[in-house]
């Protein structure tokens, strides 16, 4: 099994979210996350002032999957979070040991 964390813009959630159910994942965990990579945060203009916000809100979603899916669930992540533009976001991939369910006690691909 392998777990997927991509960290996306917040607007292009539904548009994932959407594409990886067609893959036939069914599932996934949201976190609303602040950071900042390449574009270092950017420049607000608040009651005439401007300001630096140093840290861009982002989603971070969390899918484990069969390894079989790992391609495609990818593919459809940056097909669908692309927009061109710096602060696209980043997919990680890594490994899972076991997965228990923890409701009945199943394991391991019957558990997702």
């Amino acid at each position: 099994m392998k777990k997927v964390t991509a960290i996306i813009k917040p607007f292009r959630l539904e548009e994932v979210r959407d594409a990886i159910a067609q893959v036939g994942i069914n599932g996934l965990t949201i976190s609303e996350v602040n950071g900042f990579g390449r574009q270092k945060g950017h420049s607000e203009l608040y009651r005439g002032a401007e300001y630096e916000v140093a840290y861009v809100p982002k989603l971070r979603l969390e899918i484990v999957i069969a390894d079989n899916l790992l391609d495609q669930v990818c593919e459809a992540i940056i097909n669908t979070a692309r927009t061109g533009k710096v602060g696209d976001g980043k997919i990680f991939v890594a490994d899972v040991e076991k997965a228990i369910r923890i409701r009945t006690g199943e394991k391991g691909l019957d558990a997702l």
